[in-house]
């Protein structure tokens, strides 16, 4: 079987193009992950879910142990202070904070493991990373990047000729729109914070320019360092992040190492917008995963976290989404389709994914024609004599995250037995004793719940048989 090459589209440089890892041994990934002050909403799985199904491509492609996935976690900001103080104000602020980020970070590894995702390489925490961190303001400093201002260290935009590629805003055009009264400090309205000074009552961390703590961006920057290198292969995240985090990601790390990339390839997930509008909670339509999960926040009734996948990846992981209870229910359906065609296949170790579907996915992520293919393997598997694909069916709905019996074997009352079995045979004894009305009575019954009968003839006995599927 030959491998489909991949292809990824590189926001960079704006172009889709074959991927060629710098070190097929060692492909290396990094996305951001979470600032841990509030649950993650809807909007934070998208990035979650579509980088996962790229990384288990990759593992696919390169093998398991050849690829090395990083996704971040960020434990200090002024936004986990200003949680922490609003939650625990009779804690003192250090305590607030790690109560906080515990409580946080624990949920959001909980939701996202029931989005079906698979574990990073690495989850690093930016408070591990501090020493890493101030090694690379030195640098910045040292190399003339970076200068002292009014207690911070700032990151001197001027300085890299090229700063802008990925956003493709013009510098110039930044400055003259910027008001540069309200940082007076600053060589440059556009320049930004690597380390700013801590109050006694701030988190902070002794370092050679005072008692402070690290902007936003270097985070990344020395994580991505020290798990990845110095230059890495993809880098990916929110469309959100391209200007100004993964822009200044770049300056930093390329100007403290003189390199000429930070990734090869950036990656950038489109926006979310909840039922046709921008998700806000002003709008009351702000909705966190385990909303979804738990409590029924759309839909009215918790959604299983194999739905709430498909339906994010039934859309093109670059264009914008609109989630909806609609999409929701056209997910749940398919994805019961997909499991009831797939059931009783026989376990296997070796069962490959569909090959069509590999190469689907290898074309930049293209989830639609990999579904496509799939409803085209279920039907085989629900044909007579179709184990083999059956078996097929249930290695790729496995290889893309997805459970084989989620639906099938929950007890919301209107799927598979008992009642649609028992519903099912009694109407078959109403046929055969032609109690005509009764049986219509049961279909149409069964019909109110989204369950479509369908009767066919057994092709060896000639007996009839009914089937089922959901029309919900």
């Amino acid at each position: 079987m030959t491998t489909p090459q991949l292809t990824l589209y590189n926001t960079l440089t704006r172009t889709k193009a074959p991927f060629t890892p710098l070190d097929p041994s060692n492909v290396r990934m990094y996305v951001c992950g979470p600032t841990v002050y509030d649950f993650a909403h809807i909007g934070n799985a998208r990035p979650v879910i579509v980088f996962d199904v790229l990384f288990r491509l990759l593992r696919h492609t390169y093998g398991a142990e050849q690829v090395t996935y990083v996704r971040n976690i960020t434990d200090v900001d002024d936004k986990i202070n200003a949680r922490a103080l609003r939650d625990f104000p009779n804690l003192p602020l250090n305590e607030a904070i790690r109560r906080v980020t515990e409580r946080t970070e624990d949920q959001f590894l909980s939701d996202v493991a029931a989005l079906g995702t698979l574990d990073p390489t690495i989850q690093p925490r930016a408070t591990d990373n501090i020493a890493e961190m101030q090694t690379l303001i030195s640098d910045l400093l040292a190399k003339e990047h970076a200068y002292n201002a009014a207690g911070e260290v700032l990151f001197d935009v001027k300085s890299m000729p090229d700063y802008g590629q990925l956003s493709g805003r013009n510098l110039e055009d930044n400055l003259a729109g910027a008001r540069i009264a309200v940082e007076a400090h600053k060589k440059n309205p556009a320049d930004f914070v690597l380390w700013k000074q801590s109050a006694d009552n701030e988190p902070g961390w002794d370092s050679p320019w005072g008692r402070g703590r690290p902007g936003w961006h270097i985070e990344c920057s020395a994580m991505s360092e020290r798990y990845l290198g110095q230059t890495f292969d993809i880098h990916g995240g929110g469309l959100d992040l391209i200007f100004p985090h993964h822009e200044n990601e770049i300056a930093q790390s390329r100007c403290a190492h003189g390199t000429h990339a930070m990734a090869t390839v950036w990656m950038h997930n489109g926006f979310l917008q909840v039922e046709g509008q921008k998700m806000s909670k002003s709008l009351g339509n702000f909705v966190t995963i385990n909303d979804l999960l738990q409590t029924g926040a759309m839909g009215g009734h918790a959604w299983s976290g194999d739905v709430l996948r498909l339906a994010m990846l039934m859309t093109h992981y670059r264009e914008p989404i609109d989630f909806s209870v609609k999409r929701l229910d056209e997910a749940e359906g398919k994805l019961r389709d997909w499991q009831r065609a797939a059931r009783d296949a026989e376990p296997s170790d070796t069962e490959a994914p569909d090959e069509a579907v590999i190469t689907a996915l290898s074309d930049d992520l293209n989830f639609h024609r990999a579904s496509v293919a799939i409803d085209a393997l279920a039907k085989l598997a629900g044909r007579e004599g179709g184990e083999a694909f059956k078996a097929r069916l249930a290695a790729t709905l496995t290889f893309l995250g997805f459970g084989l019996d989620t639906l099938l074997t929950s007890d919301d009352g209107w799927v598979e037995p008992p009642h649609i079995a028992a519903a099912i045979a009694q109407r078959l004894e109403a046929l055969n004793a032609k109690n005509f009305a009764e049986a219509d009575r049961l279909r149409d019954e069964l019909a109110e719940q989204g369950i479509a009968l369908m009767d066919y003839k057994d092709p060896e006995t000639g007996e009839r048989r009914t089937k089922w599927e959901s029309k919900r």
